[in-house]
């Protein structure tokens, strides 16, 4: 399942430059995050859309990639946020991303459940 609806670069990108190597470097790792963020979404939005993904629309991949590389550049701030220059630049860091992350899946959620009504 790792990188089904994103790119590591993506979520790396969105780490910031004081993203720590520990994390960055480690595939194990950056796996783990990508699925426990994949994972997260088809939870939060009740929807399977990695078993979907080839079949989805371009606008609905691209949201995905936005929603999972946000969780997952949180995760990764998150593990060392000594790393950053500063503590205020990776709470920023985290709140943007926890607001694209948010809004994306709240935005998915009403997709999914106007798929489902009658």
């Amino acid at each position: 399942m790792s990188y089904t609806l994103c790119t590591s670069g993506a979520a790396t990108y969105k780490s910031g430059k004081y993203a720590t190597s520990a994390v960055l470097g480690s595939e194990t790792i950056l796996n783990n995050f990508s699925d426990d963020a994949e994972g997260f979404v088809e939870q939060a939005t009740n929807t399977d859309w990695v078993s979907n993904f080839a079949a989805l629309s371009t606008s609905i991949k691209q949201a995905l990639s936005d929603i999972v590389s946000s969780l997952i550049a949180m995760k990764i701030i998150s593990y060392d946020m000594g790393a950053y220059s500063s503590m205020r630049e990776a709470e920023t860091l985290l709140d943007i991303n926890d607001n694209i992350a948010t809004k994306g899946i709240l935005n998915l959620k009403g997709k999914a459940d106007r798929r489902k009504a009658p």
